[in-house]
């Protein structure tokens, strides 16, 4: 099998996992949940055999680590200035087996490389605002996310609290510096909890210069006043949540909502469509809007995927019942785009180099 091919199972695949993550039961579900949920039952993990954050092998990115993917940046991005934050950042799923129903920190080949892909092409974008945390967790099968059941929830409670460990660890290190808080997919979703549990109402929530919780839903009404933190409604505000869902035009994102809109929101409201969260990564504002010139680049990758150009002006977006929708194709991304027009897996890339200069809008802002 030649490497083109392969990488473009790669991709494929890991869109199979950002479609579990939104249970898309439209298109064969049944089917999908019999091939994709793991097998048996949740096992506890022994007790002690979770990661040790005072490890560097328990961290994809941190202060000194060697061959740090989240210190890349696309040829001709120069080094921003030493930016004195400290961003902790949460990956999506990447491990696709039915074998177990939590990855192994161990797991390597192709969940090592898309780990790492994701950390290079996503975290990437806050590396010239300071130095980034990026901790290994014992992430949810993709398949965990499929059904409602006993087994997923305990599959997300362990690695939830495998990320709260890292996080505890991460506020320890940091010291009294500002805090970007970040995240994608399942990373988002782990991300919501965590400001939650350990920002909202507590003192380190002054020290937060934004949180991108990126990829999955939080309701305006049923979810935003529990987490502590506002929508960010202008380019300079600090202390406030950017979240966004990127589709094309027409998007369909029945196969989303159908699952999501039968659940209540944290303070026990309903969750609506009309009401999800969307901050444009390009304008930095609630509900924004922005032409393809105000689009300072979008990651266009290689063919091996492993490195990427910045392309500016390459794509506008608005906000639109609660989605953030796209106002022409992207150039150069492949085909590779779920059912219903959704660009969840390009979240990041479209809009890397907005998501790069929002941040250091938001930490100078903070500053002053």
């Amino acid at each position: 099998m030649c490497a083109r091919r392969f990488l473009m199972i790669v991709v494929v695949m890991t869109l199979l996992v950002v479609a579990g993550a939104f249970a898309v039961y439209q298109w064969g579900g049944r089917v999908l949940v019999e091939q994709a949920v793991p097998k048996g039952h949740f096992a506890a993990a022994p007790a002690g055999s979770g990661p040790d954050y005072a490890l560097d092998s328990s961290w994809l990115a941190r202060r000194g680590l060697p061959g740090n993917p989240a210190e890349w940046r696309p040829a001709g991005v120069a080094a921003d200035g030493p930016g004195n934050a400290a961003v902790f950042f949460i990956h999506p799923t990447t491990y696709l087996e039915t074998d177990r129903w939590n990855a192994p920190l161990d797991a390597g080949g192709e969940t090592e490389f898309r780990t790492q892909l994701f950390v290079q092409s996503q975290a990437s974008a806050f590396n010239g605002v300071g130095e980034i945390w990026a901790p290994r967790y014992r992430q949810a099968a993709y398949g965990a996310f499929l059904l409602k059941s006993d087994d997923a929830q305990k599959a997300l409670d362990l690695a939830y609290g495998d990320v709260a460990d890292a996080f505890d660890r991460f506020v320890k290190q940091a010291g009294d510096r500002p805090i970007i808080l970040a995240g994608h997919s399942q990373g988002a979703l782990h991300l919501e909890r965590l400001v939650r549990e350990k920002v909202a109402g507590k003192p380190i929530a002054k020290r937060i210069v934004a949180a991108y919780v990126v990829g999955w839903p939080i309701s305006t009404t049923a979810d935003l006043a529990a987490l502590g933190l506002p929508a960010c409604a202008a380019p300079s505000e600090t202390g406030c949540i950017l979240s966004w869902m990127t589709f094309g035009d027409p998007p369909n994102p029945n196969f989303i909502f159908d699952q999501w809109e039968k659940t209540r929101g944290f303070t026990g409201g309903e969750r609506r469509q009309k009401d999800t969260l969307c901050v444009n990564p390009i304008t930095g504002t609630q509900n924004g809007a922005a032409p393809p010139q105000d689009n300072p680049g979008t990651l266009i990758p290689t063919a091996d995927m492993r490195d990427a150009s910045l392309q500016p002006g390459a794509v506008g977006a608005h906000c639109d019942k609660g989605l953030l929708i796209l106002d022409d194709l992207p150039p150069q991304l492949g085909t590779f785009v779920l059912p219903g027009n959704n660009y969840h897996v390009y979240d990041y890339a479209l809009f890397w180099g907005a998501i790069r200069g929002d941040a250091g809008r938001r930490l100078a802002a903070w500053h002053r």
